[in-house]
This record gives structure tokens, sequence and C-alpha cells, in this order.
């Protein structure tokens, strides 16, 4: 088990001044690794599963994507999943969204393609990940514009190529640039997740993630040995977006929820969360992420290139950014952090 305060590391508090224009460019492996060294808690904890045509939380029957409801749950809950992402996110929108991905100047050229996104969300799609309907309303297609969004943005190379529209550059990186400058090995925890020798931990995956720790929690749940070979990460495309739907589906502590509870309303706020300003949308998905490290600070440059992508996916996507709802959803810059690091705490 994790231990239950998440402990950012000491280059988060030192980095923290740089750490916004950091994650937009990719580039600087401190600001990166501050994203990622939270610490991740076992996923799904009590949300219902679907087992082939059936989900435990109701909505039995045979089914597919095209019934758009779940009225008729025999159940305590309202929440079901149920379809298959292809039936409605298909190759030629994923080549509109990431239509750079294969240019010149990407760093991650020929690596990433639609085929290995719908393996590896087909894992995570019976816990609800771009399948879930709650109170009838489908989030599925959002959620998954919402992930993607979240994706482009961490790998987006855009700002490094600066005639050329910088939406256009999600998948961009397999890895964080400038990479052998901290093998992010945390001693605290070498007796549960020791670190292979010569082994650096730093970010990989679609949304990367940093640390042995988090290696090996993605390790246990992925049945992949990471914690020795986190390379393989960065050598299959599948692979990298399994870890990055993980970290989407993965609170940080226990009893708190993850980017995907807090975007499909399966997480509901407490009296504490609305006086801090922490709603259910878009903007919470940053929270969960990020925490203070980019909420809580008013409008900032990396916030508002995430809350770009994602209404740039939603047109591309048939959505269309006027449902992606009001600016207090989308963004975060008010909200007080889940996870607030160590220098902001009380």
């Amino acid at each position: 088990m994790l231990r239950a305060n998440m402990e950012y590391k000491c280059s988060v508090i030192l980095t923290k001044a740089l750490i916004l224009s950091a994650l937009v460019n990719c580039v600087h492996s401190a600001a990166a690794a501050a994203a990622g060294s939270v610490r991740l808690t076992p996923m799904y904890g009590n949300r219902p599963v679907c087992t082939g045509n059936n989900c435990r939380a109701g909505c039995p029957g045979k089914s597919t994507y095209f019934r758009k409801s779940c009225t008729n749950c025999n159940t305590h809950t309202s929440q079901c999943c149920d379809g298959v992402i292809n039936d409605y996110f298909q190759n030629d929108q994923f080549e509109n969204l990431f239509s750079n991905r294969d240019s010149f100047e990407a760093h991650a050229k020929g690596f990433w393609d639609y085929h290995s996104f719908i393996a590896a969300s087909a894992h995570y799609q019976p816990y609800g990940f771009g399948t879930t309907y709650i109170n009838s309303t489908f989030f599925g297609t959002k959620e998954v514009a919402a992930f993607l969004a979240h994706v482009g943005a961490r790998t987006s190379c855009g700002n490094e190529v600066a005639s050329k529209e910088p939406l256009e550059w999600g998948l961009c990186y397999n890895k964080e640039i400038n990479s052998n400058s901290n093998n992010y090995c945390d001693e605290h925890d070498k007796n549960v997740y020791p670190c292979a020798p010569g082994v650096a931990y730093y970010g990989r995956g679609a949304l990367p993630i940093y640390w042995n720790y988090n290696y090996g929690e993605v390790s246990k749940d992925l049945k992949v040995d990471l914690l020795n070979h986190p390379e393989y990460i960065e050598q299959n495309a599948t692979l990298s977006f399994q870890v990055a739907i993980w970290r989407w589906m993965t609170p940080i502590m226990e009893h708190q929820p993850s980017a995907h509870d807090v975007f499909t309303g399966y997480w509901k706020p407490t009296k504490n969360d609305s006086l801090a300003k922490r709603v259910s949308g878009f903007g919470a998905t940053i929270n969960v992420l990020y925490g203070d490290l980019v909420c809580g600070q008013g409008d900032n440059e990396f916030m508002n290139s995430i809350i770009s992508h994602y209404l740039y996916y939603l047109d591309l996507m048939g959505v269309g950014r006027e449902k992606a709802g009001p600016h207090e959803v989308l963004s975060c810059a008010e909200q007080v952090a889940f996870n607030p690091t160590p220098s902001s705490s009380p």
C-alpha cells in the first residue's frame, strides 16, 4: 500500500517557478517530473465493471453503443459502461487530431498510431474509459477528447515550430527530452520498488509517469516489468497509451477521485470541495493531474494550452466546443488543489 501522504520531491519545490513554461515546452526534466512525481494509488476502487455485454452496475442484457439510455438499471447507481470507443472514434479522426505527429520535425516520428490507442483502451473500457453513461448521459466521446487533450498538450512540440499551428502538434514526443539529467530513483521506496542498476525513471508515455514507485505500481496493473525495463514504454505505442490511460484512471491518493471520476461526474463534490471551488468537469482533471503547480493561480499558459487542445479536439470529433461547458467547469484557475505541494500546505 502506498503511503497516505503524497510526497513531491525537493526538485519540485525548487523548480516550481519554472514549472509552467517547462511543461508547455516539454523540455525541462525537473518541471516535467513535478507533474509526474505524485504517488498513484491502485485504481478502480468500487467503480462498476462491465463484463461482456453486461454491467455489474446495471443495464443487463445485450447492448451496443447505440443504445443511448441506461434507465433500466436495476441498481442503486445509475452509472453504466457500454459499447466500445471505435464505435464512435475512427482512424480518420485520430489522424485529424494528430496530423503532424509523423512530420519531419516530430521527435517520435512513426511511433504513434490509432490502432495502438484502441488496443490500449480495451483494457480500461470495461471500467468506463470512453464508455461511461451517468443518468442516461453518455460521456464517452467527450472523455476521449479530454484525455487526448492532455496527451496532446503534454507531447506537443508546437511551440518549437513557431510558424505552425501548435494544436496540431500533439504526439510529437514519447519520452522526456534531456532525460539524462535525473534518474528519478526514490530511495525511500527501494524496499518495495527497488531501482534497477543503471535505469532512469524519467517521463515516458503519452501522459508521462516518473519515479520508481509509479513504474512499480503500473507494472502490477499491466503485468509488465516496467520497474526493470521502463524503456518498454518508449518502444511500444500500445503500452505507452496504456500507461497514460492508467494514470487517467488512477487516483493520486486513496479516497480521492481520478481524472476519469471528476470528468464523468462519478465523483460528487463535498461541501469542502464546493468551498474550494472544485467542481466536476474538465478543469478538475487538470487539478487531479497537476494540482497547485497549475491550478488556483488564475489563468496561466499551461492550463490554457490544455483547454485549447480540448476545445479544438471537441470540434474535430464532431461534438463542438459549445458542449464543453462554462469557464468555471473548463478551468481550474480558482480551484484549490486536491493535493497541495508541501510549500503551499497549511
